[in-house]
């Protein structure tokens, strides 16, 4: 009897909670999906109404809450009272000894996955949208991981020296004719050289007070490229950015072209798929790279200047030069990104590089789990590629009207993924991980055994 009645109360209790989430998400969601503007013919704007959209969100989000409050916030509680296990199940064992290899493996054959398993003429949506744009944004996390998730500087403005490797390449190319190949790693230098200068204003600042600087510090350059018109062209942005190579040979339909010099029938495809594997090298770079740093002496003192800055100093480490160290490294990895960025598209402007960019790598970073290689990967992978599969989602037109966008909500999704995962792993997706060094035997770092947000 007793427990038939603590049942019902759990169940009251339940739909209180999911009622009142839901009158909330009515609210908050009747201006931004209930109403919506249009221009008749006559150039009128009228007010239309889209009732089913809404009250089929809010009825999801009831629903939501309803399972949250009745089944995992219980399961949640006890799985907090569990004692930490002392070893890894042989399942994760086996996972985490396999995962890597065959991650590495499955992103080299991509390109020939999507060819047999889409058709060659429908590949390169997949590799391009995909495999590339993934591969953009995986790079970006783990630049960003180094000044947030190993050194724990909270920088928000980040997409600046994405826009400053960007324009970088894209005005010494136009303007001057240098190659692909020169102007990457020059186009990392002096993104590397303006995380330095962001780095020497911040010394003294920590938590808040550095993000805002870096928030700043991100709009400035914004608003110089769209005012500096003489050089950057303003809102109109920069067109026509010479193309990457493959060692000299230009990809076009022309005599003396990558397909007609090996004899291949000219498609777009080969283009794409080279532009896809010189990402992926970029990427491995840069993962070696942070690996290899993390186990050196600086990387250490990253971690150090993460976890404590006073007991830092107290063990005599330059928290000047760990700080510019972070920012320069970070900023020359998103150089780089933001020079391959404007090879591939050919075009740039400011409207690529605003303050939701850096949020979205921030968040990546945090989602994927601060310090983490493998769980920004797989991060950036989720958040990315749920966003670009939201544009096959058309046959939702024929639920919700021809008017229906998908890619429209794909913001609203993302936030409530990112609420999902902070209930479920407030560490982020891998809240372990490898320690820099060890003595004698490797052991992976629980989650409860280190602070807070740096998993």
């Amino acid at each position: 009897m007793a427990d038939v009645r603590g049942e019902r109360v759990n169940v009251v209790l339940a739909l209180r909670d999911a009622s009142k989430t839901g009158v909330i998400s009515f609210f908050v969601l009747l201006p931004l999906i209930g109403f919506l503007t249009l221009t008749n013919i006559r150039n009128e704007l009228i007010l239309t109404t889209r009732w089913p959209l809404l009250f089929t969100w809010v009825g999801v989000i009831f629903s939501g809450r309803f399972i949250y409050s009745l089944a995992i916030a219980p399961w949640l509680a006890q799985r907090a009272m569990r004692p930490v296990a002392a070893a890894p199940s042989a399942w994760r064992s086996f996972v985490g000894k396999w995962f890597v290899p065959f991650a590495i493996g499955f992103a080299i054959a991509y390109p020939l996955i999507a060819i047999f398993g889409a058709g060659y003429d429908s590949a390169l949506k997949w590799i391009d949208n995909f495999g590339i744009q993934i591969l953009i944004y995986v790079m970006l996390g783990w630049g960003l991981n180094i000044v947030v998730g190993l050194a724990g500087l909270l920088d928000l403005g980040y997409v600046a020296f994405y826009a400053v490797g960007a324009y970088s390449y894209a005005l010494l190319a136009k303007n001057f004719g240098f190659t692909f190949w020169l102007l990457l790693p020059l186009a990392g230098i002096l993104s590397s050289f303006w995380g330095i200068l962001l780095g020497f204003p911040v010394l003294r600042l920590r938590g808040d007070y550095l993000a805002i600087v870096t928030l700043a510090f991100g709009e400035i350059i914004r608003l110089v490229l769209i005012n500096f018109v003489d050089l950057t062209n303003g809102y109109a942005g920069i067109s026509g950015i010479p193309r990457p190579s493959f060692f000299g040979i230009p990809f076009n339909a022309s005599d003396n072209g990558f397909d007609a010099t090996f004899g291949f029938e000219f498609s777009p495809l080969h283009r794409t798929i080279f532009l896809y594997y010189v990402i992926l090298a970029l990427a491995f770079i840069t993962a070696f790279v942070t690996v290899r740093l993390r186990r050196m002496p600086v990387g250490r003192a990253w971690e150090a200047l993460r976890e404590d800055e006073i007991a830092c100093r107290s063990l005599g480490i330059n928290t000047t030069n760990t700080k510019l160290t972070a920012f320069a490294m970070g900023a020359m990895f998103a150089g780089f990104a933001g020079s391959f960025f404007a090879a591939r598209q050919g075009f740039i402007s400011p409207e690529s590089f605003t303050f939701l960019e850096s949020a979205t790598v921030l968040s990546i970073v945090v989602l994927g789990g601060m310090g983490s290689q493998i769980g920004v990967a797989l991060a950036a992978v989720a958040f990315v590629g749920a966003t670009e599969m939201l544009r096959e989602l058309d046959f939702l037109k024929q639920i919700f009207g021809a008017d229906f966008d998908p890619t429209q909500y794909r913001m609203l999704l993302f936030g409530a993924a990112m609420v999902l995962i902070m209930i479920w792993r407030p560490r982020g997706l891998v809240s372990s991980r490898d320690p820099s060094v060890f003595l004698k035997e490797r052991k992976s770092i629980s989650a409860e055994l280190t602070k807070e947000g740096h998993g």
